[in-house]
């Protein structure tokens, strides 16, 4: 097996069990205390409250390419709902220049997504794969829906597995 593999296998096996020891084997938030969110090796890690603003899936060209996938599903808050905890010296990032709004960033340590405040400071957009806890509310749009790619999110037919199928092994 590769050497990555096996590191990031550990992450996630330390990121499991810290989500088991902060919030049980459920994974949501308790009491109202928000939602936590982390990287992958678990080095940064945050807290955002309610009320979001928005949470949505967006197919433009930027957030393919920002995330690697078929399109981000983001989760919008106000700056003041919002704190890190860990890491925050861990975080990096990047403004595409040639854009007026669009950013990312990421973890030094891991690569993996995580929020940034907006350019205009209105909003926090927090990836839904950095959460550690499920949201009460569901995506409630797919955005820049015509940018989207044929293979991402339109086949109902492609066959689904709750794990990896013994021929993929």
């Amino acid at each position: 097996m590769c050497p990555l593999t096996l590191v990031r296998a550990d992450a996630l096996e330390r990121a499991a069990q810290q989500d088991v020891r902060r919030h049980g084997k459920g994974g949501r938030a308790l009491n109202g205390e928000g939602l936590g969110g982390s990287c992958l090796c678990g080095a940064v890690t945050y807290r955002v409250k309610a009320p979001f603003l928005q949470f949505a899936h967006c197919h433009c060209g930027r957030c393919r390419k920002a995330t690697g996938t078929g399109h981000a599903t983001n989760l919008y808050a106000e700056p003041a709902n919002f704190e890190w905890l860990t890491g925050k010296e861990l975080t990096v990032r990047y403004d595409l220049p040639s854009a007026r709004s669009f950013a990312t960033t990421f973890c030094r340590s891991c690569g993996s997504p995580l929020p940034h405040h907006t350019r205009s400071g209105r909003s926090v957009v927090i990836p839904a794969g950095s959460l550690d806890d499920m949201p009460e509310l569901m995506p409630q749009a797919r955005i820049f829906w015509n940018s989207r790619v044929e293979w991402t999110c339109t086949s109902a037919d492609v066959p689904r597995f709750a794990e990896l199928p013994d021929w993929w092994r």
